[in-house]
C-alpha cells in the first residue's frame, strides 16, 4: 500500500459521531521528512476523528520509544514518547487565505470539496513533539554504563579551564569594592 495513501482518511462517507484509528510508526515513516535527530521509531497513534456538521475534531495519543542521541555524552539513549494533541479541522469553501490567517496552531480548515483528510504530516509533527527537549540519562544514572565516559572527562577538563579563565578576569576589580 502507498505510505501516503495509509495516512488518508476518507471522511466523507463517514457518519457524524467518533471514529477510532490506529498507526504503527517505524523509521521507514520518516524517510520522506529526510534524515531525522533519532532511529529506531517505533510509535502507536492513536486518532480519535470525532465528525460533525462543518467539522471535525482530531485526538492523537502518540505513545512508545526512540533512541536520541544524548545531550551530554553523545550516546544512544532511549527515550519514551508520550502526548496528547488535538486538531479542529473546519469545512469552508475557501481554505487556503483562512488558514494563512488563522492564528491558532489547532485549528486547519479544508475545502468543502475534499474527500480524503491526509493526517501523515500531523503525525510526523506530533512524534517529533512528543520527543523530550532535553535528551539526557537522569542524575542517577549520569556516569553510569550508558554514559561515554572520555566525553564526560573532557567536558570536566573544559569546565575547570573555563573556571580558571573567569578567575583572571575578574582578579583585578576586587580593588574597586567599597568605592562609591
Amino acid at each position: 500500500m502507498n505510505q501516503r495513501r495509509e495516512f488518508e482518511i476518507a471522511y466523507v462517507g463517514l457518519k457524524p459521531g467518533i471514529h477510532e484509528y490506529e498507526y504503527r510508526i517505524e523509521d521507514k515513516f520518516f524517510v520522506p521528512y529526510g534524515v531525522q535527530d533519532f532511529e529506531n521509531c517505533i510509535a502507536n497513534v492513536k486518532l480519535s476523528l470525532e465528525k460533525n456538521n462543518g467539522f471535525m475534531q482530531l485526538k492523537f495519543d502518540v505513545d512508545g520509544t526512540v533512541n536520541a542521541a544524548c545531550d551530554r555524552c553523545g550516546n544512544t539513549l532511549p527515550m519514551q514518547l508520550w502526548d496528547e494533541f488535538n486538531i479542529i479541522v473546519k469545512m469552508v469553501d475557501d481554505p487556503e487565505p483562512m488558514n494563512e490567517q488563522e492564528e491558532d496552531p489547532d485549528v486547519y480548515y479544508i475545502s468543502r470539496g475534499e474527500s480524503h483528510l491526509y493526517v501523515g504530516d500531523w503525525i510526523y509533527e506530533f512524534i517529533n513533539l512528543s520527543i523530550p527537549l532535553q535528551k539526557m540519562c537522569s542524575k542517577e544514572d549520569f556516569g553510569g554504563p550508558k554514559c561515554n565516559t572520555e566525553v564526560l572527562e573532557k567536558l570536566r577538563k573544559m569546565e575547570e579551564e573555563t573556571q580558571k579563565d573567569n578567575n583572571k578576569a575578574w582578579k583585578g576589580l576586587d580593588q574597586f569594592k567599597g568605592l562609591e
